[in-house]
């Protein structure tokens, strides 16, 4: 069965691995990081907001089962679109959003789902995710993979305190 990468930025990718994990033909979901010049960088390097990168998800999906297209629509439903300086808690260009595509069909879908999330009049704001290239793509040191799976206590909490699910349900949770 033919398989895609998609690469998204939402802030803390403890919080953006369980959206997707679970769906029908995801075949993987690993956190790490994307964006900047720094090879094979560490937790600590990106927190520092030097490297250029950010925290990300990358999936590895099955088109036919899963498009792209629907990859975004879950996407967008994780994140306040309209922050520029991070996501809830965790602030700082490490933390910003960003879609990085893979193909040129992949940057028509985000900028098509962009456009029509600009224009529904949801939020007040413009949206301020960024569609960019992919660049290489490092995961994450090992206890940064499946967090919610394995320490779900902090996870909860963390989702929680941070402010996501709370915006997450206040702007999102007709979308749910």
């Amino acid at each position: 069965m033919k398989t895609e990468k998609a690469t998204f930025a939402g802030g803390c990718f403890w919080c953006m691995v369980k959206p997707f994990d679970t769906l029908p033909g995801i075949e993987s979901v690993v956190s790490g990081y994307t964006g900047g010049d720094l090879p094979n960088p560490t937790y600590e390097q990106v927190c520092s907001n030097r490297t250029g990168h950010v925290e990300a998800v990358q999936i590895t999906f099955q088109p036919d089962i899963f498009p792209y297209e629907k990859l975004l629509d879950v996407f967008w439903t994780q994140i306040d679109p309209t922050d520029a300086g991070g996501q809830f808690f965790d602030r700082g260009s490490s933390y910003q959003t960003a879609i990085f595509v893979h193909s040129e069909e992949q940057r028509q879908a985000a900028e098509k789902s962009k456009r029509e999330l600009d224009l529904s009049g949801r939020f007040s704001k413009p949206v301020a995710v960024e569609i960019r290239d992919a660049k290489p793509f490092y995961p994450a040191e090992a206890h940064h993979q499946d967090y919610y799976k394995k320490n779900p206590g902090h996870y909860n909490r963390y989702n929680v305190g941070s402010g996501r699910a709370a915006f997450i349900e206040k702007n999102w949770g007709d979308q749910l």
